[in-house]
């Protein structure tokens, strides 16, 4: 089935996951300021922002955060990432005021009372590489049933997912546990490359302000559909603080004309911690991008819509 669009589309995918996204390489001490501010200040602002644009995200989140205490997780076969010997191996099994970096059941809920509704999807219970070979079938189904397991229990049913470090495999797996949709890899130029080169020409990419890609869901079979990325809107550490905040929104404001243009998608993603560095000029970025694509909409040029509104719903999902 090919999809088409009366307007142009700007959708936006959050890959919340607190410290489970980077503690298998990076322990909790490297990136634990930065989601304590996540937690503290970054949710706040980003759903006071998307209330102010009446912006419906997509909040794909590591199921283990809708929980707010956990005594160990038996039931789920653990991956066998050749660079992680125990993958739960710094999982607290405590409650969410003992370890605030680990569970995120109270910020969820207040994910799901902002004013303008917000898509919850899942991002795997506790961040397992799918497309990693140490990541088995049974690891993907047991990483899905508890995911959706959790949701459920908080009266949630997710239709939209993200592979964790966007590492694609087990679609069958999505199907069987209900998933209609899922963020697919950005297709640029240097997909060929690999490493340090690899990550070197993606940042060329944004110091030169090119054009990022607009996009059109593709339909993958079974009622599931690979809506790709289009540009990640990046933090501002490492050696990327040294790119200026005008390319990053420059870059963003091209993607949202060519989809108004195309009648395509222009699909941004950020995990909520890349906005904790610097994070006023990191607003400050994303409130020119809304403005610009607020400006779209009124023209009767851009839609926002959420992951899940961008393909059938009548479709069934086996």
């Amino acid at each position: 089935m090919n999809l088409s669009y009366e307007r142009g589309i700007f959708t936006i995918s959050l890959d919340f996951e607190l410290i489970w996204g980077t503690r298998d390489k990076y322990g909790v001490e490297k990136f634990e300021k930065a989601c304590r501010i996540e937690r503290e200040v970054v949710i706040d602002r980003l759903l006071k922002l998307f209330e102010e644009f009446q912006f419906p995200a997509t909040w794909c989140i590591v199921g283990h955060l809708m929980l707010d205490h956990c005594n160990g997780h038996k039931d789920i076969v653990p991956p066998q990432h050749s660079w992680c010997k125990d993958w739960f191996g710094l999982d607290p099994c405590s409650d969410e005021g003992s370890a605030p970096l680990f569970y995120a059941k109270s910020l969820v809920q207040k994910i799901r009372q902002c004013p303008v509704q917000q898509e919850i999807g899942s991002h795997t219970f506790s961040h397992a590489i799918f497309g990693d070979p140490g990541c088995s079938p049974e690891t993907a189904r047991t990483e899905l049933q508890a995911c959706v397991r959790a949701a459920s229990d908080l009266g949630i049913e997710m239709q939209s997912f993200v592979f964790a470090r966007n590492s694609i495999g087990h679609l069958n797996a999505l199907r069987e546990f209900g998933f209609r949709i899922y963020r697919g890899a950005e297709t640029q130029w240097y997909d060929r490359l690999s490493g340090p080169l690899k990550r070197l020409a993606r940042l060329s990419t944004v110091l030169a302000a090119s054009d990022p890609p607009v996009v059109l869901p593709v339909e993958e079979g079974d009622g599931l559909w690979n809506v790709p990325a289009s540009m990640l809107y990046f933090p501002m550490h490492g050696i990327r603080r040294f790119v200026p905040m005008h390319l990053r929104v420059k870059r963003a404001i091209k993607g949202l004309d060519a989809a108004a243009r195309a009648k395509k998608i222009f699909h941004l993603w950020f995990h909520p911690t890349n906005l904790a560095d610097h994070m006023e000029m990191m607003f400050e970025g994303l409130r020119k991008i809304f403005e610009h694509a607020s400006a779209l909409r009124e023209q009767g040029r851009i839609d926002f819509l959420s992951m899940k509104s961008l393909v059938p719903q009548n479709q069934i999902v086996t």
